[in-house]
């Protein structure tokens, strides 16, 4: 059979399901040869071929978040949110190999020196908040936290201008309606084993590069010590208490919307970067071509909100975010689904 008349290819044998929550070395060599003899096997030709050209984004499938007991792993109501998440995106990949044009994936990325981080902040007593608090403007005004007048030298920026970074930045979440600076624990962290992809995922990715040859794009963000940047596009502030622009833009990202027929979304948290990534998309869409927003699809199956049980839920949060999107002209879909079942498709 042809693969343009398969609706779907079958699951390659290497891929175990219960192990999409496990952190392993891929087998590249052998992957690599088995991809070959699988595009060879199915017609799969090369993704340079494609008539409709598909790209699917994964947001932040990275051990952190996606990967029980470590640092910031998104359970979702579920407790196993992302686990459950990546099985099905990992199988979405492989049934629809021959479909999918480009994968593109962000990669949270972040050294210990960042204001989201505990050693950013010191308390009177000079003691740094504990992970999950939150840090508002009233608390930085009435010096409830403060910034670390220590880290000041590596940050090379002086202890005055620390402070009035922090006033300033909590002062414009605020007015700008954004979640409120949250301390996290320390997270994918470059060059760690947490900022390391999902390895089942990692190797769905390399088994497509290999058997469509296409080449996967890393975008990463998140490095910037003065800001967070949850979105792929904009960092939460762009601009330090100066005025001067800290963070640019992020054209890639919109580049990938212009240059491809669908856009697929998927990844970790659908309450943070998930959400406002997709909020800044369609800021940009509005900004410059509104029939854009029909090329986005937003795989809610393969995608959960950050839930601390007892702490904090954005459940609601991030429902109440893929609704808007919804109305707004994008559509949500399932993983399970067919893609010739998706509203719109015409491949």
């Amino acid at each position: 059979m042809e693969y343009k008349e398969m609706i779907s290819l079958p699951i390659p044998p290497h891929y175990n399901p219960d192990r999409v929550g496990e952190v392993w070395r891929v087998a590249y060599q052998q992957r690599a040869a088995e991809a070959r003899a699988w595009a060879k096997q199915y017609h799969i030709p090369p993704a340079s071929q494609d008539q409709q050209r598909i790209a699917l984004v994964a947001i932040d499938v990275q051990n952190s978040f996606c990967i029980p007991d470590f640092e910031l792993f998104v359970g979702g109501r579920s407790g196993l949110g992302a686990v459950e998440d990546n099985r099905r995106l990992c199988e979405f990949i492989y049934r629809n190999l021959h479909r999918i044009t480009h994968i593109a994936i962000t990669l949270d990325t972040h050294l210990a020196m960042q204001i989201f981080h505990p050693v950013f902040l010191i308390n009177q007593e000079g003691v740094h908040p504990e992970p999950l608090t939150t840090v508002s403007y009233e608390n930085v005004s009435r010096g409830i936290w403060r910034f670390n007048p220590e880290v000041a030298h590596s940050l090379g920026i002086d202890v005055e201008y620390g402070q009035r970074h922090l006033e300033h930045y909590t002062r414009t979440l605020a007015e700008r309606g954004k979640y409120a600076l949250t301390i996290w624990p320390y997270h994918v962290m470059l060059g760690s084993i947490g900022h390391a992809l999902v390895s089942a995922v990692e190797e769905a990715i390399f088994f497509h590069t290999v058997a469509r040859y296409s080449q996967v794009e890393m975008l990463t963000k998140g490095n910037h010590p003065l800001t967070e940047h949850y979105s792929a596009i904009n960092p939460e502030v762009r601009e330090g208490a100066d005025g001067k622009t800290i963070v640019q833009k992020d054209e890639r990202f919109i580049n990938i919307l212009k240059n491809y027929d669908m856009v697929i979304i998927a990844g970790q948290a659908k309450s943070h970067c998930v959400a406002w990534t997709i909020e800044d998309l369609l800021g940009e869409i509005r900004q410059t071509d509104e029939k854009l927003v029909k090329k986005v699809y937003l795989l809610e199956d393969c995608t959960s909100p950050v839930v601390v049980p007892g702490v904090v839920d954005y459940t609601a949060q991030a429902d109440e975010a893929f609704q808007k999107f919804a109305e707004a002209g994008m559509h949500i879909v399932r993983s399970t689904q067919s893609i010739l079942s998706w509203p719109g498709v015409s491949l």
